[in-house]
Order: structure tokens, then C-alpha cells, then sequence
């Protein structure tokens, strides 16, 4: 069965409790945490972090790191309670260290790739890992059409698991819909984060039940 993780970067945060409550149903929250110099954009970080804790329905974070410097921050976002946290390879030159900490801190490490980035870079660093997140749009911004060719390399990531007899999680961000979801969980996805799918449904908890419906 699929794992729906709604992100908050599609969300009214004016309405922070509000919104969360409306996903409650989730498997996970996705909270992208961008720097504007990875990324073009600038959107939020411990704050929210904080700010999510004290509501009790909310989902488990996961936390998608999309800055320069993901190794100076792992210990500020475990403690604020992140369940998963993913880092690029583009970035981290020491990643099999920093996947290490993650875990230390007793936190999902993920290690996610942009949409031009081989699979191939990965081929080592996934028999450490706990998750791989596929981008499947340029990072930066929530509404972005999905890039289908960007999808192809989760096929290529299932086969890798299948393999080596692998077990970690396959999540996709960008785009991600109903109609595109059923495909992309035969090809191998594990999560698949919805934002505006989601967040500006007028039955968001409906979109999370069939999303979690689908299965390979």
C-alpha cells in the first residue's frame, strides 16, 4: 500500500492547525526546507518545526533539505522531530557520513536527486540508506508539471533494490497526482508526496484514502 505525505509548502500556512488537521489521515507530512541557494527559493525551516509539535494529530515530518549545507543542520531538525530526512547527493561530498548521523540520531536518512542527476551516482550510497527520494520536477516551487522522463529513473532505482535485495523506500515529489499515482507505484514509488493534489482538493482526506489505496 502506497504512503501519502502531504507538503506543506501547498498548504494555507495563515491556517497552520486548520490545514494539518484536514490531512490528519497521512502517513507523513513533507516539509521542504529551502535556502534559495540550492534552490530559487526561500521557504521555511525550525519555526515550522516548532510550531507542528504541539499538535498532536500531525503526521510524522518528513523533512526534505534542500540547502547548501544539510550537515550543519541534521541534529536541529532530528530534535525538532523529524521522522525521515532527506539530503541531495548534489551537495553533501561526505554523504555516507552524514547518512551515518542521520541514523545516529535515530532518523530515516533519505537521499534525494534532481531531475537531470543519474541514478547512477547512487548505486553505492543506497546500501546505506533508508530511502531514496526521486525529484520528478525542478526543486524550488509547489504546482510544477511532472517531468515523465525524471519518473523513468524510479524503474531503474526498483531494480537496483531488487538486485542487491535492498530494502529501502522509494518516495517521489513533483506533480504527483491520482491519475499519474497508480503507474508510478507499479514502477517502484513507496511515498508519494502530494502538494496541491492534496491541499487544494476540497476533500483532502479522500485524496489521501485512495492515494493509499493503490498498491503494486
Amino acid at each position: 500500500m502506497a504512503k501519502i505525505s502531504p507538503s506543506i509548502l501547498a498548504s494555507d500556512l495563515s491556517r497552520l492547525y486548520d490545514q494539518v488537521s484536514m490531512v490528519r489521515n497521512a502517513d507523513l507530512l513533507h516539509i521542504d526546507v529551502m535556502d534559495g541557494h540550492f534552490v530559487p527559493n526561500i521557504t521555511f525551516g525550525l519555526p515550522i518545526m516548532n510550531a507542528l509539535k504541539p499538535i498532536d494529530f500531525c503526521p510524522p515530518l518528513d523533512v526534505h533539505l534542500m540547502i547548501t549545507n544539510p550537515s550543519d543542520y541534521v541534529e536541529s531538525f532530528a530534535k525538532a522531530g523529524a521522522s525521515i530526512l532527506a539530503v541531495h547527493v548534489e551537495v553533501e561530498p561526505h554523504l555516507h557520513s552524514l547518512i551515518t548521523r542521520i541514523q545516529d540520531l535515530g532518523v530515516k536518512a533519505f537521499v534525494s536527486f534532481n531531475p537531470h542527476t543519474p541514478v547512477s551516482v547512487l548505486e553505492e550510497i543506497i546500501h546505506f540508506v533508508d530511502g531514496v527520494l526521486v525529484m520528478t520536477v525542478n526543486p524550488g516551487y509547489s504546482g510544477q508539471n511532472f517531468i515523465p522522463k525524471a519518473a523513468e529513473k524510479i524503474k531503474k532505482l526498483d531494480e537496483l533494490r531488487k538486485q542487491n535485495n535492498l530494502d529501502f523506500e522509494i518516495s517521489v515529489d513533483g506533480g504527483v497526482n491520482l491519475d499519474n499515482a497508480v503507474e508510478l507505484v507499479n514502477n517502484g514509488v513507496d511515498i508519494l508526496i502530494m502538494g496541491t493534489t492534496v491541499f487544494k482538493s476540497k476533500e483532502p482526506q479522500e485524496i489521501i484514502r485512495k492515494g493509499q489505496k493503490i498498491h503494486r
